[in-house]
């Protein structure tokens, strides 16, 4: 009985010690700044935080892709809406090049949702755009509903980020970071809450 007891705290303690050294990484890869990403076929921008619309327009001005998609649009909320609120100008000739998708309400939903606009742009190679917290579930979702499209990630570091040590901002991580274990989970499980 006694063995027993110290196996099982043995076994919770390198759990623990995992847990926590899995989640310094996610913290300082969240704080990452990112890299300049390579040209793709298409740019998603996934709705929810500041900063991601304004990157995303930009890559698309760049020429870093032909299209892009914002992700978990509002029902009635208009890209001069959405623009608007991030302060962001959108020049003319770039409205056509970009689509809003509304099905999305999480980041399963704009995995899916990815996947349905990249078959239907034939778009092979996507930049994914989002909050540094955000982007290794959003690439774990994406790349599971679109296994066979390359994707390069795209960080913006959002308000909440900028100072990252405060309680929020840790408690933002963490959240994210249980998340983010949950969906590679679900991935390796094969479990598929979407169906």
């Amino acid at each position: 009985m006694m063995r027993a007891a110290c196996l099982g705290a043995s076994l919770l303690a390198m759990i623990s010690l995992a847990w926590i050294g899995g989640l310094l990484w996610f913290g300082l890869d969240a704080l990452r700044l990112t890299q300049t990403p390579p040209r793709a076929d298409g740019i998603v921008a996934l709705t929810g935080g500041r900063d991601r619309i304004e990157a995303a327009v930009s890559l698309l001005s760049d020429g870093y892709a032909r299209r892009l998609l914002v992700s978990g649009v509002g029902p009635r909320v208009t890209l001069t809406q959405l623009a608007a609120r991030d302060g962001v100008t959108i020049p003319a000739a770039l409205l056509p090049k970009i689509d809003l998708g509304r099905r999305a309400v999480s980041t399963i939903g704009n995995g899916i949702e990815t996947a349905a606009w990249a078959e239907r742009h034939h778009v092979r190679s996507l930049i994914v755009v989002t909050a540094g917290y955000h982007i290794r579930r959003a690439i774990t979702e994406i790349g599971r509903a679109s296994p066979d499209v390359v994707v390069y990630a795209y960080r913006v570091r959002p308000p909440a980020l900028r100072h990252p040590f405060n309680r929020n901002s840790i408690r933002l991580i963490i959240g994210e970071y249980d998340k983010w274990l949950g969906s590679k989970l679900r991935l390796s499980s094969g479990y598929d809450l979407a169906s």
